[in-house]
């Protein structure tokens, strides 16, 4: 890559400035609920563009251009369901989860607040989230590392391998030291970069190719199928099965522990009209850019005779192609930022689990907050290492690996969750049974193709899921004292907001 010098110099300038950000957080960081969840202090536009960033990882950047480039506009399907779950999310979820989390005993952590609200099988049910956590996050982690493994590859010609361990080294070194206010202080920059980066490129690779209508002319000219939303680009038609599994992306959110933080840690209730405006705001502008990039790199692509080998790649190649070193320097540092503001949020959730969920609640009960402190960070390190392992075969998919632990995660936790902030009548039994049957649904459908099975394992994941925490819990006893009293103690706090 031509002015590689140029690119490296604004590389360092972003890793100096992530790294500044951490020390700073680290000064204000002395208890684990700081470092797990930062002391609950967040503003509107940090917990928005937090909460963005840390779902908008490199599958955004990367993954969904890619997608758009191979499939045409069947990709618009995906797009809007993730528009509507970030909507509907921040609308049913945010004011619910932070007053509940706090009632029931100032939870943390997701297994903490499923614990706390129900009282009866909590020496179940939070160990086995947690462990759904790690297993899940593992995949998710090593996903942002693939792609940070292109990026680097791409960008410095640096051996994949090599480029990997790069990528884990950048994200580890901040979120290890800074937390939870440096993972969210950084995602703030980093998804005010990813921004911009969405708008500058498919803005300028549009100029490149003549303007929109020469666009559209073009893609007309060499595939006429490309911008039908209802067929695939061999013209054939989309079944009811990709549009409701693309759509159905969407019900993944209600399930997502690094994205559920934000809301927990936003200071006051009264912010989050505003925290919802600008997250669906920066989430509609990101994703109509990423369409916008493979359609216009596709286009330039075929024109200028380009053979792109990896369509998640379209990117880094108009960045590569059409930008001075410096200008480029700084839009591939977008793309680290959206690996980098998905992953330290992942490992800082890995990290909450380990040391609140299965280290305090199995064997230390009396832990300090030093001592969690010191368990947390170890864990960022060891789940930081073995991602890395997972993320070191090349061919990786990055948008195949964020759909499986997207759809575990919505299934495993979305319907408990609703059903646990809405319904007065649900019990331990509901939620344990929902989440282990949301999980299992995702590993056993996923394992099955054709037919049917070819629906995204979320959809099926959700409903079997949702089925159980009913059935269950109308099975079940009644909720104890304890847990209506907590449920009654919640809707006036709700209603005087």
């Amino acid at each position: 890559m031509d002015g590689q010098f140029q690119i490296a110099m604004t590389f360092l300038v972003y890793f100096a400035g992530m790294l500044g950000v951490g020390y700073l957080a680290w000064l204000r960081t002395s208890t684990g609920a700081d470092y797990f969840l930062g002391g609950r202090s967040l503003g509107p536009w940090t917990a928005a563009l937090s909460a963005g960033a840390s779902d908008m990882s490199g599958w955004l950047l990367l993954g969904l251009p890619g997608y758009v480039f191979v499939a045409g506009f069947e990709a618009v399907w995906l797009g809007a369901g993730l528009l509507i779950g970030t909507w509907l999310n921040w609308l049913i979820v945010a004011k619910r989860l932070r007053v509940f989390s706090v009632t029931a005993n100032d939870s943390l952590t997701l297994p903490e607040y499923f614990s706390n609200r129900f009282s009866d099988l909590s020496s179940l049910i939070q160990p086995i989230s947690a462990l759904l956590i790690l297993v899940f996050f593992l995949f998710y982690t090593s996903s942002g590392l693939v792609a940070g493994g292109k990026l680097f590859e791409s960008t410095f010609g640096l051996d994949y391998e090599v480029a990997v361990i790069i990528g884990m080294a950048s994200v580890v070194s901040y979120t290890l030291f800074g937390g939870f206010l440096a993972v969210c202080w950084t995602d703030l920059i980093q998804g005010l970069l990813m921004s911009v980066a969405m708008l500058i490129v498919p803005i300028y690779a549009l100029e490149v190719v003549g303007g929109s209508g020469q666009l559209m002319s073009e893609l007309q000219s060499m595939d006429a199928h490309f911008t039908n939303l209802f067929t695939n680009r061999q013209g054939e038609s989309i079944s009811w099965i990709t549009i409701v599994s693309l759509l159905g992306w969407g019900l993944g959110y209600f399930g997502q522990p690094h994205i559920l933080a934000r809301f927990k840690a936003i200071k006051q209730i009264e912010q989050l009209p505003s925290a919802r405006r600008i997250a669906v705001s920066w989430t509609a502008v990101c994703m109509v850019g990423a369409l916008m990039v493979g359609i216009a790199g596709l286009v330039y692509t075929q024109k200028q005779g380009i053979v792109l080998a990896d369509p998640e790649a379209i990117l880094m190649l108009l960045v590569n192609l059409l930008f001075h070193p410096v200008i480029a320097g700084i839009l591939l540092a977008a793309i680290l930022a959206a690996i980098m503001s998905t992953a330290d949020s992942q490992l800082l959730v890995c990290s909450t689990a380990v040391a609140e969920d299965f280290y305090r609640h199995f064997f230390h009960r009396a832990a300090s907050q030093k001592e969690m402190l010191v368990v947390g960070r170890i864990t960022v390190v060891v789940m930081a290492s073995i991602a890395t392992v997972i993320a070191l075969t090349p061919d990786s998919s990055v948008l195949a690996m964020v759909a499986y632990a997207w759809a575990g995660f919505g299934s495993a936790f979305g319907p408990a969750l609703l059903l646990s902030l809405y319904w007065k009548r649900m019990n331990g039994l509901g939620a344990l049974a929902g989440i282990v049957t949301g999980a299992v649904t995702v590993f056993v459908w996923r394992s099955l193709s054709g037919g049917l099975f070819d629906l995204y394992e979320m959809i099926p994941g959700f409903v079997f899921s949702s089925a159980a925490v009913v059935v269950f819990s109308l099975m079940g006893p009644k909720p104890k004292a304890k847990e209506a009293e907590l449920f009654s103690r919640v809707q006036p706090l709700l209603d005087a907001k």
